[in-house]
């Protein structure tokens, strides 16, 4: 008696897998309104700045009955751009304000993310929500609080030290206006850096910190060598930002500007681009002088972010 052997048959797949495999337009709908408001909102302006970039007004006609018109210029907006001297002055400005505001940002937002964390620490929700409340606060009205702090013929604190016989520094001279204008920023920002920096420590097992103690590390030891480290990817990710926020800054200045004549029109690189364009009526060159920051703080982002994941990939090594 001969047997033949059956062909096994493939499979059927199910009616789960078959409707899993279908295209389904939920996700699209979930990501539909930020990438809408992604292009209306940064990508065609970008494109439009770009566009005017290499655009100028040239004067047809001569005579008292010239007028403008829109006329191609090629890359002579950018050229002018590198070539302003008061633009390359205000980006010295805005280097040595950013090496005062970020290290002084980053440092006070760990050191206080650490001692929150801490074992013995007290009142830790209400002491968080007091940092964290000056983020809340929109930075032209907190400029406007320290402003008045700052000048001597409203400031409380110049009134008190002078019934003692003690004269204080003007904060917003030649001197010190670099520091006054960081305070700001540091005082307006620390809590938001303190918040992501606190909440990736409460990530950390509580059992590494145990283990810790019992072989006789210090608080001190634990926080150098456990939870720093750690706290790495958060570092970078609380810096970039900081720097992003010290390349854009404008409220600080702007608003100070008419309670001091050391700030001027052009004194940071957003108050000349406003300058060029409000002011001078050169929308042209502003939309250059634009586009030369934006991808300044691009380069720079992807340089923070490649360097970061070079030190992921190699202690993941």
């Amino acid at each position: 008696m001969t047997t033949t052997a059956q062909r096994p048959r493939a499979p059927h797949r199910s009616a789960a897998a078959a409707r899993r495999r279908r295209p389904t337009p939920v996700p699209y709908v979930f990501v539909g309104p930020a990438a809408i408001l992604f292009v209306v909102m940064i990508l065609v302006p970008l494109i439009y700045a770009i566009y005017l970039s290499f655009r100028g007004q040239r004067i047809s006609g001569g005579g008292a009955f010239g007028r403008k018109q829109d006329v191609f210029v090629g890359l002579e907006n950018y050229i002018t751009t590198f070539t302003n001297p008061e633009l390359l002055a205000s980006l010295g400005r805005m280097l040595a304000y950013s090496a005062i505001m970020v290290p002084i940002l980053m440092g006070s937002a760990l050191l206080l993310a650490l001692l929150l964390d801490s074992p013995r620490s007290a009142l830790t929700g209400t002491t968080r929500t007091a940092i964290f409340m000056p983020y809340a606060i929109p930075g032209v009205v907190g400029s406007l609080m320290w402003g008045f702090l700052y000048l001597p013929s409203t400031s409380p604190l110049h009134w008190i030290a002078e019934q003692f016989g003690i004269q204080l520094p003007n904060v917003l001279g030649q001197g010190l206006v670099y520091g006054a204008m960081a305070n700001i920023a540091i005082w307006g920002g620390v809590g938001f850096n303190m918040i992501i920096m606190y909440t990736s420590l409460r990530s950390i097992p509580g059992e590494i910190f145990d283990a810790a103690r019992i072989d006789g590390c210090t608080e001190f030891q634990i926080a150098w060598h456990i939870k720093i480290p750690f706290l790495m990817p958060a570092l970078i990710l609380t810096g970039m930002f900081s720097v992003i926020g010290a390349l854009q800054v404008y409220s600080e200045p702007i608003t100070l500007a008419s309670m001091t004549t050391t700030i001027h029109s052009t004194f940071f690189p957003l108050m000349a681009i406003h300058q060029a364009a409000f002011q001078n009526d050169n929308l042209n060159l502003a939309a250059a002088m634009s586009v030369v920051l934006a991808l300044g703080i691009l380069a720079l982002s992807l340089i923070v972010l490649r360097l970061s994941q070079r030190k992921t990939l190699g202690e993941d090594r």
